[in-house]
């Protein structure tokens, strides 16, 4: 873990993430354990969606001691202090992605294989201003995901 120290000090974004992290788990009054923070790094060291297994599968294959309740507990801590976003994509399995320092973006979500796809279009924040000023809404945040089927290379659609 020896590598932990370095990116700390080489990432501007880890280094404010850590900051806030630190400041709700002393505000809570929760242990600031190495787990945690190794968790924390492994996330935003990551650019795609993930659900907590495979999060902590990872984690083991990488040689970290941390448990399957480590994982899940760090999980939903972050999520309380928006580190992490937490979606649920029409299935059962939660998927998660970390959201500090990054932009406003919705879903694409092929409902044969589970891929998850970003983008970002202007027009939608157009619509929201329009529609709250419209209907006299303060609209704080949005959630817009759009569910179909990978055009030509879903992998459970190729024979």
């Amino acid at each position: 873990m020896s590598n932990m120290a370095t990116s700390k000090n080489d990432d501007p974004i880890l280094k404010e993430v850590v900051n806030i992290f630190s400041a709700h788990l002393e505000s809570h009054s929760f242990r600031k354990t190495p787990e945690r923070y190794a968790i924390l790094e492994e996330i935003y060291r990551r650019d795609d969606h993930f659900d907590a297994e495979a999060l902590y599968i990872h984690m083991k294959n990488q040689n970290y001691r941390v448990s399957r309740a480590t994982v899940y507990n760090t999980l939903e801590l972050l999520v309380n202090c928006d580190l992490v976003k937490k979606h649920q994509f029409g299935k059962n399995l939660a998927q998660y992605e970390k959201s500090y320092g990054y932009k406003q973006h919705d879903h694409l979500i092929c409902v044969d294989c589970g891929k998850v796809l970003e983008f970002c279009d202007p027009r939608i924040q157009q619509i929201k201003n329009m529609m709250g000023d419209l209907l006299k809404f303060q609209i704080t945040h949005h959630s817009l995901n759009l569910y179909g089927r990978c055009d030509g290379a879903c992998p459970k659609t190729a024979k």
